[in-house]
């Protein structure tokens, strides 16, 4: 009763949408739990401890859309994405993911996708990652093809994982280099082409749903 009280309180806080959620939520509290599609979670980028985040804050040079960041507080609520599949998959809520499967990363407070493209990072000059589009406006620039380090088959909470953009074939990464204008101390987020320690990512904090379909 506490656990489902605390994800109630958790969803009401973070402004979800409660209907889109149907399965009862349950929260991480330990590791090892398996991560299924409509999870909400933040990713934290194993190196800076950095969380993946986003804002209605558009990049002044490249593509001019939504700008993505490493956001270094944990309670931040711009920082929460949910887990889709990809346009035409027959996967559904509650599914378990498999290594080498392509998902998508929607931004929970503005509906945007993380995205990337060939535009130059600001700071680094790598691949931009950006948020574009909305709920039904969404393409293969919105793809990314999860990795998971080591020997696991499914994608769950401690696990270090990559994640490879489709279109571009570059690892969403992020490093130490900070944005000299914007508050926080936030870092850069882009995408390179080869494997680095700096493109390792893990699920931190968030609702995690039950599995409730098959593996």
């Amino acid at each position: 009763m506490a656990l489902s009280m605390f994800a109630l309180a958790l969803f009401l806080y973070l402004g979800l949408d409660l209907e889109e959620f149907s399965p009862r939520p349950s929260s991480a509290a330990s590791e090892g739990v398996e991560i299924t599609y409509g999870t909400v979670l933040k990713l934290m980028h194993e190196r800076t401890k950095f969380r993946l985040h986003s804002h209605e804050v558009p990049y002044g040079s490249g593509s001019g859309q939504q700008s993505v960041t490493g956001f270094p507080n944990v309670d931040d609520s711009n920082s929460y994405w949910i887990v889709r599949p990809v346009l035409d998959s027959s996967a559904k809520q509650g599914d378990v993911i498999k290594s080498g499967t392509f998902i998508r990363l929607q931004h929970m407070r503005t509906r945007r996708w993380l995205h990337s493209h060939l535009h130059a990072s600001p700071i680094s000059g790598n691949l931009e990652v950006s948020c574009y589009g909305g709920d039904s406006n969404s393409d293969t620039g919105d793809f990314w093809r999860l990795e998971i380090e080591g020997s696991g088959k499914t994608w769950r909470q401690e696990q270090r994982i990559r994640l490879k953009h489709v279109d571009t074939g570059g690892y969403l990464h992020s490093h130490d280099k900070k944005y000299s204008r914007i508050a926080g101390g936030q870092q850069e987020v882009c995408g390179v082409r080869d494997k680095r320690p700096d493109n390792v990512w893990l699920a931190a904090e968030g609702v995690y749903l039950p599995v409730t379909g098959s593996e």
